[in-house]
């Protein structure tokens, strides 16, 4: 193993509680209840509740984590950290990393929250690993190339997974090392494609993660080996196209990537949400009724314009349709969870505007992406009033973040789908105070109080 991935692993294995500034914990609590709030409104989709029932009734069952959803079972962690995995990435609202691919939070958390509660960990060893998780993601993925339709899922985030979830088995810095190598042959090659396909296997990869997180550290304590280059093998020759450790452990411990985080409100995929903010500000500025709109034309940069299929084939490829998630803008005022479901694809109104909005890639912004992430957006009127708005990036990015008060109200509405209203609340207020958790089961008890 390099040397830079050991001290990695070392950080991993030795950071304190204390090491961490508290505007870090802050906000990582934040990431927290983000999270869990699309964890638990994942859980209410037909595929996710169709495979628990689907892995009940064949045997994958247990004790020692929750399955966070509705009638709260249990399951072995990995099992449970699988499940709630699939279910975070089922509904596209999870932040993410903002200069490199990725989606930490919803790779690390699940597995983090099972292997916690099935260890009896507190909430301070449950952020600190979140925490630390995230960080391995972020650096990891800094020095990997990944391939051309390779999704993010499964892939660095899983060894990262497997990190967090080797220190909340308590195992040392060589132990860890050791989890995440064993790791790497475990590590999945979903494509891009299944998403604008809407084949929601990819959500599968997703859960997979969490899944690892449990298992890995199993097979280190179990005696299990891999080889000293497993991690710059993968992920140079087998499933990416180059890795470069060389920076990966710079500023450790003094800069934190779970705070160069995006997060978002619209339930869609991230690339396009630039459009969308530029074409709320030209709804708002002309107010027009959807069938006094003409024409939508959006440019872009080359990842957003390729997601431009005007008949999205089901609810998970309406996530990647930049012409569905405007039309569903224009007629419903927002693209956010309640507005974005099943019920827009079969919209007469919808279905027609889609068909209204043009997209394409501009070169110049393709050539400053992904630093910046810029949209144009020309919205044109039948009566002939036209207005163009654009932007550099999206909203939600650091540079024009989220306030926190609409992150907690997202928070609220996505566990309503499985919560009562005094619930959420409760849950929310629990997560602020996480550290003062004894063991995580104080939020797994508050689920099982309010569902």
């Amino acid at each position: 193993m390099g040397q830079q991935i050991e001290r990695l692993a070392q950080f991993v294995a030795e950071t304190r509680w204390e090491d961490v500034p508290e505007p870090m914990r802050k906000h990582a609590k934040l990431v927290l209840l983000d999270t869990l709030g699309v964890m638990l409104a994942g859980s209410a989709r037909p595929e996710v509740m169709a495979l628990r029932q689907e892995m009940a009734a064949t045997g994958a069952t247990g004790s020692g984590a929750m399955v966070y959803a509705p009638g709260w079972p249990e399951a072995d962690p990995r099992t449970a950290a699988l499940l709630n995995g699939v279910a975070g990435r089922s509904i596209e609202l999870c932040e993410g990393l903002r200069f490199v691919s990725g989606q930490a939070a919803m790779q690390v958390l699940p597995g983090v929250l099972a292997v916690g509660e099935h260890a009896g960990r507190s909430g301070r060893d449950i952020l600190m690993a979140l925490v630390l998780g995230y960080d391995v993601v972020a650096r990891i993925a800094g020095g990997f190339t990944p391939r051309t339709l390779a999704h993010q899922n499964g892939q660095v985030s899983l060894l990262a997974a497997a990190a967090a979830g080797a220190r909340l088995r308590g195992l040392d810095a060589a132990g860890i090392s050791l989890s995440m190598r064993i790791a790497t042959v475990l590590m999945l090659t979903p494509s891009y494609t299944n998403a604008v396909a809407g084949a929601t296997a990819l959500n599968v990869a997703g859960g997979m993660s969490g899944f690892v997180a449990a298992f890995a550290p199993e097979l280190a304590l179990a005696g299990f080996t891999a080889q000293t280059d497993a991690i710059e093998e993968a992920l140079t020759n087998l499933v990416g196209d180059g890795f470069s450790p060389d920076r990966i452990v710079d500023e450790l411990g003094s800069v934190w990537h779970i705070t160069r985080n995006y997060f978002r409100l619209y339930a869609c995929c991230n690339p396009i949400h630039p459009a969308l903010d530029c074409l709320a500000a030209a709804l708002q500025e002309l107010d027009p009724r959807p069938e006094d709109i003409e024409r939508i034309e959006v440019a872009t940069y080359r990842f957003a314009s390729v997601m431009r299929n005007p008949a999205p084939a089901n609810y998970f490829a309406s996530k990647y349709s930049l012409p569905h998630a405007a039309a569903v803008m224009a007629v419903r005022g927002n693209a956010g969870f309640a507005a974005l479901d099943d019920t827009a694809l079969q919209d007469p109104v919808i279905a027609a505007l889609r068909t209204r909005v043009h997209v394409s890639e501009d070169p110049a912004m393709s050539a400053v992406a992904p630093r910046l992430r810029p949209a144009r957006v020309i919205l044109t009127l039948a009566d002939g009033r036209q207005v163009t708005h654009s932007r550099d990036s999206h909203r939600g990015d650091f540079q024009d973040p989220f306030s926190e008060a609409e992150l907690r109200g997202k928070f609220r509405e996505l566990a309503e789908t499985v919560l009562t209203a005094e619930g959420a609340a409760a849950v929310e207020r629990a997560v602020d105070h996480c550290e003062e958790w004894r063991d995580v089961r104080e939020l797994t008890q508050l689920l099982r109080q309010y569902g």
